[in-house]
């Protein structure tokens, strides 16, 4: 009911205003408000309390993995948008550069054109169009990062042109060039610590490494030791279980982000096949 969301967006705006690292947002097509923290065992403490101190009752989802698209490779494309009808037509006609930027580098759009090919009152309808097929993705329908993408030729029409034709050029030219541009599939990798007792220290870093994790080095502890691994979060669903029962209780483990990385082929077949 109205009553109840409201309830649950008071309780979970008091909750992000006392952790950073816990977002919020609503996705537009199913209505649905996504949580968005450091993987499922903070969730997990998010919901419990959002249900014993706010007495909110929702339905929670399986958690999901927040992955990424970007591209590997530069490529010139064309988008082409031309609709002729009887009336008044459409043309929104673009020709764009797409290339990677380092991690974290965002997205960049460059205006190249000369001599007027794309008017000035069409660029940003290109930017705009550009950046909403980045938000939806093109692989596997999460957002596109880390691209610079330069508008440098086009053509227009005096009565046809208009924002939404190029805006829909733009969306066309950037789903057929990130194809181009040998794309990837980007996955959460999280900095893993786990303190152990040394007798079960083996069963621990061999559950981690069938995890995909990489291990980084290890410590003495008072409670014997301490692994630290780099391991992806698609691979740590369940995890806060699996060590429980593999160290008869006795480890305990934290796990922060690290880093995007390229995830395997695998994965990406993975979550086309669930589509």
């Amino acid at each position: 009911s109205q009553a109840d969301q409201d309830k649950m967006g008071v309780a979970l705006s008091k909750l992000a205003q006392e952790d950073p690292s816990f977002r919020i947002h609503t996705d537009q097509e199913s209505g649905q408000t996504i949580i968005s923290g450091m993987g499922e065992l903070h969730l997990d403490i998010l919901v419990d309390r959002m249900k014993r101190e706010f007495k909110v009752e929702a339905n929670v989802g399986n958690p999901q993995v927040a992955y990424r698209e970007t591209i590997r490779a530069t490529t010139e494309i064309e988008g082409k948008f031309i609709r002729q009808t009887g009336g008044k037509g459409q043309h929104g006609h673009v020709w764009l550069r797409l290339e990677p930027l380092p991690e974290g580098g965002g997205y960049e759009f460059e205006d190249a054109v000369v001599g007027g090919a794309v008017p000035k009152e069409f660029i940003p309808s290109v930017d705009k169009g550009i950046q909403e097929q980045m938000s939806g993705g093109v692989l596997a329908g999460y957002p596109l990062v880390d691209m610079k993408a330069t508008l440098y030729d086009g053509s227009f029409h005096d009565v046809d042109s208009n924002e939404m034709a190029f805006r829909i050029a733009a969306t066309m030219a950037v789903r057929d060039g990130v194809m181009q541009a040998d794309a990837a599939l980007l996955e959460p990798v999280m900095k893993v610590e786990v303190v152990t007792p040394e007798d079960y220290m083996g069963d621990v870093m061999g559950d981690l490494t069938r995890r995909r994790g990489i291990v980084q080095g290890m410590d003495d502890s008072p409670a014997g030791k301490i692994i630290r691994a780099e391991v992806p979060l698609g691979e740590m669903f369940g995890y806060a279980t699996a060590v429980r029962s593999a160290t008869q209780g006795r480890a305990s483990y934290s796990m922060e982000f690290a880093k995007y990385a390229e995830a395997p082929a695998s994965v990406l077949q993975a979550i086309l096949k669930r589509r």
